[in-house]
């Protein structure tokens, strides 16, 4: 895909014995199934995008679709999956290094670098557009809210709480309850942003940045020993 652009596939595909797609193939295929819906519910919502939409763009037919997902909330809810992992990737990368370099970095290092990459997820177009339908459609799929609070929220405040208890016990920071920390941390710096967004109300780089920076100077004044 290319500036939003989707393009349908029209190369033959490979095939296995008996005529079933390769094991290759067939990861291809649904890699390209969720870009294609990612891609389709970001620009139409979720209403206004259906599962024979979503299957005539991505070049497959609607039983290969149904084989995968249940319906079109459970197409929704791997795309969601999907940005929740793209989220939470640094954070489970920062804890490893934590825990296994020899020299690793510093706890104001890390929450600068941290901070940076998840604002920059929240600044992003389709973070607010998700943001958007999961509040329109939390009264009717209440499950889908759910998923992104216990996949994505809860997951990120237990990857911060690790890496607040890594540096504890490095000495370089104090914490009582590390889980209650790392919730107010991110509440702290995703707040504004979120509200922000999900209205459509244009951020300025140069203030959140100032805004930033503020947020982590504070949180280690208020956590250092």
């Amino acid at each position: 895909m290319t500036n939003g652009e989707i393009e349908v596939a029209e190369r033959p595909v490979r095939r296995g014995a008996g005529g079933r797609p390769t094991r290759e193939e067939a990861l291809r295929r649904d890699a390209r199934l969720l870009d294609v819906a990612t891609t389709l519910f970001m620009k139409r919502g979720f209403d206004c995008t259906s599962i024979d939409a979503v299957a005539e763009a991505a070049g497959v037919s609607k039983p290969t679709v149904y084989a995968r997902y249940r319906d079109k909330r459970d197409l929704f809810a791997a795309v969601l999956r999907g940005r929740i992992r793209d989220w939470l990737a640094p954070l489970s990368a920062a804890a490893e290094a934590q825990a296994t370099e020899s020299d690793p970095k510093t706890v104001e290092t890390t929450l600068h670098e941290l901070s940076r990459h998840m604002l920059d997820h929240a600044s992003m177009p389709e973070c607010a557009t998700l943001q958007r339908i999961l509040a329109a459609q939390a009264v009717q799929f209440p499950e889908l809210a759910k998923l992104a609070h216990e996949d994505g929220w809860l997951r990120g405040v237990r990857g911060v709480a690790i890496l607040l208890r890594q540096f504890a016990a490095r000495g370089e920071i104090k914490v009582d309850d590390p889980e209650l920390t790392a919730d107010l941390f991110l509440n702290l710096l995703l707040g504004h942003v979120a509200r922000l967004a999900i209205h459509g109300i244009a951020i300025d780089p140069e203030l959140l940045e100032r805004r930033r920076q503020a947020v982590v100077e504070l949180f280690l004044n208020g956590v250092r020993p």
